[in-house]
C-alpha cells in the first residue's frame, strides 16, 4: 500500500511540475566531472546498486531530481552527498546535465 501511494505521489508530481528547460549537452558534459566519481563519467554508474546510472533517463527527471536536491530534499542512502554536490549548480548547469546524460547510451 505505501508503494502504491508513493508511486501514485510521484506520478501526480510529474503532472504538476512546469515543463523544464532544454539544456546544451556539451556544456552538460564539461560539468559532467562531477558527477563522475560515482555515477561514471557517461552516466554509466560502475556501481549501479549505490549509484543510480544517469544515462539514457529522461531530461524532465534528472531536472527534477538535481532541482530537489538542490532544494535540501530526496531520499535515499546517498541524499546529502547528493544535496551538497547539487546546491551549487544553477538553472543552467541543471538543464546542461540533464541533458548530456539523457543522451547518453545506457549499458
Amino acid at each position: 500500500m505505501k508503494l502504491l501511494l508513493s508511486g501514485l505521489a510521484a506520478l501526480a508530481l510529474i503532472f504538476t511540475l512546469p515543463a523544464q528547460a532544454e539544456g546544451n549537452a556539451e556544456a552538460g558534459q564539461a560539468k559532467a566531472g562531477i558527477c563522475a566519481g560515482c555515477h561514471g563519467r557517461d552516466g554509466n554508474s560502475p556501481m549501479p546498486k549505490m549509484y543510480p546510472t544517469l544515462a539514457g533517463q529522461s531530461s524532465d527527471e534528472l531536472q527534477a531530481k538535481l532541482n530537489a536536491y538542490r532544494k535540501g530534499e530526496g531520499s535515499g542512502p546517498m541524499v546529502a552527498s547528493m544535496i551538497a554536490m547539487a546546491k551549487p549548480l544553477s538553472e543552467e548547469d541543471v538543464a546542461n546535465l540533464a541533458a548530456y546524460f539523457s543522451q547518453q547510451q545506457r549499458r
